[in-house]
């Protein structure tokens, strides 16, 4: 990660590597971003990373994506060169329904529209790359905007008193000491505290690390979460896209446990339903397995009710982890798809 700042804007920059054995360097990356830059050689053009990694950032639900266009000089600046690669980004862009696609001619050496517009292609009228990026719409922290979420990471008891209360980090939306909040199997409560470690708040947001304390003394463990009013349904089963993180191939009935939010639950994969082409446009129906740096969407089963949430709405809170059972490697890193009601024998 690099960070720089403009006087409009202040940016981190996560910089990622290109080769097919990195996909997964590329998922990290793109997983916390608001804008994609892709970097291509003029005298290649779209090529085999180009397209998975546009597809990686239509599968996170990257809304705008810029092409550079790069060593144009190396072309001697050919207004027919950067059209061809325009048309030929602007079509798959499309095709993967990426919302705001933006190509830029560019020499990242003499510095041909990065900061300051060139004055060697007088037939590109567009903006430059950091024109684009100080101008741009992006989400200003949707996790403010979305419904209260606060899984629970552990319980704090204090022998010598009647103190119990329960530290976590808030994922989503904020809270403030009488809020009524929503606990597993359809109980309530109130907010009667807040915690932290500069002392009691009358509230807290997404990323404060506080405790809650409860106006009714209820067991609560690990894992739990403790949500607003807009709770989400806790299921046992899920469809989601994974990304493969291991060498070993990964089946339909594998025992793996599923890490979400704070919880650690015991799962397996139900099904491998198809593994994606780094075109996006040819998946592999019903493969029998994926593996490393694979984009697969499969379905997931779990042993006991988890309140799994759709990524494509609330973001980074969709996220999860599959686990090896014996080992504790990570298999897989995941974004939670379509909730299913279906409950399964584990």
């Amino acid at each position: 990660y690099r960070y720089f700042a403009t006087d409009k804007r202040t940016f981190i920059l996560a910089d990622t590597p290109g080769h097919v054995q990195y996909t997964r360097n590329t998922v990290t990356g793109v997983s916390t971003s608001q804008v994609v830059v892709l970097l291509v050689d003029s005298r290649h053009g779209v090529v085999e990373q180009t397209r998975r990694h546009l597809s990686v950032a239509a599968l996170l639900g990257v809304k705008t994506v810029i092409l550079a266009v790069n060593k144009i000089d190396l072309v001697d600046y050919s207004q027919e060169v950067f059209q061809e690669i325009e048309k030929d980004f602007t079509e798959l862009a499309n095709a993967l329904r990426i919302e705001d696609a933006r190509v830029v001619p560019i020499s990242a050496l003499r510095g041909d529209n990065v900061a300051e517009r060139s004055t060697n292609m007088d037939w590109y009228k567009g903006p430059t790359v950091l024109e684009i990026l100080e101008t741009i719409e992006v989400s200003q922290g949707r996790a403010n905007d979305l419904g209260f979420r606060f899984p629970i990471q552990t319980v704090i008891r204090e022998h010598s008193s009647d103190y119990r209360g329960y530290a976590g980090t808030i994922s989503a939306g904020s809270i403030a000491v009488g809020d009524t909040v929503y606990l597993p199997e359809g109980r309530t409560t109130e907010v009667t505290h807040i915690d932290s470690a500069d002392g009691p708040q009358q509230s807290a947001a997404v990323g404060d690390a506080v405790v809650l304390r409860l106006a009714h003394e209820i067991d609560l463990i690990r894992g739990e979460l403790i949500a607003g009013e807009d709770r989400p349904e806790a299921v046992r089963s899920f469809n989601a896209t994974v990304v493969g993180l291991t060498d070993r191939d990964l089946r339909p009935g594998a025992a793996v446990k599923v890490r979400y939010g704070t919880s650690l639950e015991r799962g397996r994969i139900a099904a491998v339903e198809r593994v994606l082409d780094i075109d996006g446009r040819n998946d592999n129906e019903a493969p029998e397995s994926y593996g490393l740096n694979d984009i697969a969407h499969v379905r997931i089963d779990v042993a006991s009710e988890l309140p799994v949430e759709d990524y494509a709405a609330r973001g980074a809170i969709g996220s999860f982890l599959l686990i090896d059972q014996s080992s504790g490697d990570t298999l897989a890193a995941g974004l939670v798809g379509h909730r299913l009601r279906d409950t399964w024998d584990i």
